[in-house]
């Protein structure tokens, strides 16, 4: 039996190691990386250092990797200011993503590395690979990935080489090159043979590492056999390795100890053999060495019926994989079982310490860790991982978060990795553990900034918004995402933008604008505005308007300029200056008995009437006239009738001579709005939300329109009453007992009521707040 001597592989992702606070040298790389003047000039040929800088290996490699991490895409521009190799120095590479040219590389291998890697650099030519061979004296380990098209075959027909000219022109010395990855090079136009992996493959004997995964046209390796020191070779999904001279060459390598023949269905009956059980156990016969199998795709495990042996084990141990018969007393440390025909990787008899399938938790974690660096496997096994947490049955939260995160960092552009990485996220973030993981703000920044990433690369697919939106809404908004404010908020303005009009993505997108533009600060809104928040949300209201259709969205997007217009002036004007008065009319007369959406639209001009310069712009007959009969409004209790008269009261305090209109006058109006403060209730629970009360407390000071100061003290009274532990504070810090004390002090000395009102409001102001004093100190001193 095996069961019982099952491992896994370790999870060792850099997510798990970067769960520590940011160092100092990591965030000051973070800052040169997003603001490269401080580190070098903009010259006509590219960045240059500033004079008297010179860069060692251990800041010029982390340096990259952070401007790349950062959204930085390296381009020649970029590497022109590693060109002097007495103030820079480069060991190792890695550069992805980018548009960088042949001779901007060039200014990057005039290091004589030791290690490149280059993945999904689309302007590369053939130029690159004479380039890298031309500085290769050190170089150690070289992998061309995916998209880099720099093989001397992707470009022989188009230029003046022949055949002839191939190993004197595309070869030159590399010494100590030992790992070599070359990735999804085309066939070769010539021969079934791929003539050009020949030629250079014969003089790269020293290798130990070699992976050809996806390369078209292999033939039958013959050119392997030169390759004694192989150690590993992967050779994932090549097509046509059912041809038994290609099995018998691999066979010929008695050095190897990881062989990796995975399969994926890219191509008719790929990974199906003929007489896969003798194959298999030619395979491992044949190879003393091996430990590491992977046969993931393929019908080498067979159908799982033993065959008679024709050895005894030692052990009495049998395999229901029969090729690996003779394996049993001497199991594989890994055995790569993923998507195997007939279900191999859910057999008891398995000789093999680790193995990777989809029977169980154990075997999806393998197969996730074995198969990073295969996309296609690896969007299967991110949905195998989905439904483990989808269903609350994995066990190791911590280490799918890993899997996950590396698989979204690593696959940005491939759509369907993003798509079912991110709806795994959501049930990690979702998960009933969650606060284990999101207690470490390391953590929990990962997550969003990596989700982010995968959103603005796909942000027209709307399930990848649809779950990037989920995910973001198991977070705290806005206090988890503002180290990525700027990206979010552009991230959501897109998703209301574009998005199905009635459509769920609309829907939650707009809901966490809100929630962000809710609690941030002055500047954070003035952003918001400068983002574009005021005329995307006018342009739902519009929308809606058109279509006649009062929905959650277009409530939403009145609160949204609400919370985006308070204490900023120059979103209010943004707002007046986008027709925002014919929408507000236009919403007022289309849904009138909408409580919500006129608690929202009133909420927004309370804001506007508060900036002195914006104030004529509503001193308007018919604005003034919807407002004075909207002081009566029963609508959400008193929040419309209370906003309303705030819009009042802020146009009459600007006096006499700023009431411009002759009607409805001036007089009629405040007499309308003292009756409708009269009929409030003083206990009232309010729908509302102040952070400041320095316009009210302005309001108060108004001496020549005592109406002003009568909402004044009835809000704070109210706010004050209803909220001490809230509010009181705010009251005191602003100065505000100050204020009430001379409200006190001038109104007992008139004789009418209203002043005797307006006394009393600010009574109740100060006594609210001296019991909240006096309760603070009680509380203070029983601790």
């Amino acid at each position: 039996m095996y069961q019982t001597e099952r491992q896994r592989i370790p999870i060792k992702f850099r997510h798990k190691e970067e769960r520590v606070p940011e160092s100092l040298f990591s965030l000051c790389l973070r800052y040169v990386a997003q603001n490269l003047d401080t580190l070098c000039t903009e010259t006509p040929d590219g960045y240059t250092l500033h004079d008297g800088l010179a860069l060692p290996s251990e800041i010029c490699e982390p340096f990259i990797a952070s401007y790349q991490s950062n959204g930085g895409e390296v381009f020649d521009r970029f590497a022109h200011l590693f060109v002097d190799v007495t103030k820079t120095n480069l060991r190792s590479v890695n550069i992805s993503n980018a548009s960088i040219t042949d001779d901007g590389l060039e200014y990057l291998l005039c290091h004589d590395l030791y290690e490149l890697t280059l993945t999904n650099c689309m302007n590369l030519t053939h130029k690159t690979y004479i380039n890298i061979f031309k500085h290769a004296v050190n170089l150690r380990s070289l992998t061309i990935g995916p998209n880099v098209q720099i093989t001397p075959f992707n470009k022989l027909q188009d230029s003046t080489l022949s055949l002839d000219d191939l190993p004197s022109r595309i070869y030159k010395k590399a010494p100590n090159l030992r790992h070599f990855v070359l990735r999804a090079i085309a066939e070769s136009p010539f021969t079934s043979d791929n003539i050009f992996l020949g030629v250079m493959l014969d003089k790269l004997t020293q290798l130990r590492f070699l992976d050809l995964s996806y390369c078209l046209g292999v033939g039958n390796l013959h050119y392997l056999c030169k390759l004694t020191n192989l150690h590993t070779l992967i050779l994932f999904d090549v097509p046509h390795l059912q041809n038994n001279e290609a099995i018998i060459n691999i066979c010929s390598l008695k050095s190897l100890v990881v062989l990796d023949i995975s399969q994926t269905d890219t191509f008719p009956e790929q990974g199906t053999f003929k007489d896969e059980n003798k194959i298999l156990s030619l395979i491992v016969k044949c190879l003393p060495n091996l430990m590491s199998l992977d046969i993931s795709g393929t019908n080498l495990a067979g159908k799982g019926t033993a065959e008679q042996s024709m050895n005894e084990s030692l052990s009495g141990r049998k395999s229901d994989i029969p090729g690996l018969e003779c394996r049993v007393d001497n199991p594989l440390e890994f055995l790569g079982l993923y998507h195997t025909q007939h279900n191999a990787c859910r057999r008891h008899d398995i000789p093999a310490k680790i193995i990777s399938g989809d029977a169980n938790e154990e075997q999806i974690f393998n197969a996730a860790a074995s198969c990073m660096d295969k996309p296609k496997l690896l969007q299967n096994i991110l949905n195998d991982l989905y439904h483990l947490l989808r269903y609350d049955q994995c066990t190791q939260i911590d280490q799918a978060l890993d899997i996950v995160l590396e698989a979204l960092t690593r696959y940005v552009k491939e759509k369907l990795i993003q798509i079912s990485g991110s709806a795994t996220l959501f049930y990690i973030v979702k998960n009933k553990d969650r606060p284990l993981l999101l207690n470490d703000i390391t953590v929990k920044r990962r997550i969003i900034t990596t989700l982010l990433t995968g959103m603005d690369f796909h942000n027209y697919d709307e399930t990848m918004m649809r779950n990037g939106c989920l995910t973001l809404c198991q977070l705290r908004i806005p206090q988890d995402v503002m180290f990525e404010f700027k990206r979010l908020v552009q991230m959501l303005l897109h998703i209301v933008s574009t998005s199905d009009h009635e459509g769920f993505v609309q829907r939650i997108g707009i809901y966490l604008l809100n929630s962000v533009a809710c609690q941030v600060n002055n500047k954070q809104k003035n952003e918001l505005g400068d983002a574009g928040a005021i005329k995307k949300m006018m342009a739902i209201i519009k929308d809606r308007l058109h279509r006649r259709v009062c929905d959650d969205v277009l409530e939403v997007a009145w609160s949204t300029m609400w919370n985006v217009t308070d204490e900023a002036p120059k979103n209010c004007k943004r707002f007046l200056d986008g027709n925002g008065m014919k929408y507000f009319l236009g919403c007022l007369t289309t849904f009138p008995d909408k409580n919500e959406l006129m608690r929202n639209m009133m909420g927004l001009l309370g804001n506007v009437a508060e900036v002195s310069e914006l104030r004529c712009r509503l001193m308007q007959g018919h604005f003034i006239k919807v407002f004075s009969d909207l002081l009566f409004s029963t609508q959400d209790g008193i929040e419309v009738s209370y906003n309303a008269a705030g819009v009042i009261a802020h146009l009459a305090s600007d006096g006499q001579r700023s009431w411009i209109i002759k009607a409805p006058s001036r007089y009629k109006v405040l007499e309308r709005m003292t009756k409708a403060i009269q009929n409030w209730n003083l206990d009232a629970d309010r729908n509302i939300n102040y952070r400041s009360f320095e316009p009210i407390l302005q309001l108060a000071q108004v001496r020549h329109t005592p109406q002003c100061a009568h909402w004044a003290a009835w809000a704070l009274a109210n706010l004050t009453k209803v909220y001490p532990e809230k509010y009181c504070s705010i009251v005191i810090a602003e100065g505000g007992l100050k204020i009430m004390s001379e409200l006190l002090e001038e109104h007992s000395q008139l004789q009418n009521n209203q002043p005797g009102v307006i006394h009393s409001l600010a009574q109740t102001v100060i006594d609210q707040c001296l019991m909240y004093m006096k309760n603070t100190i009680d509380e203070a001193r029983s601790q």
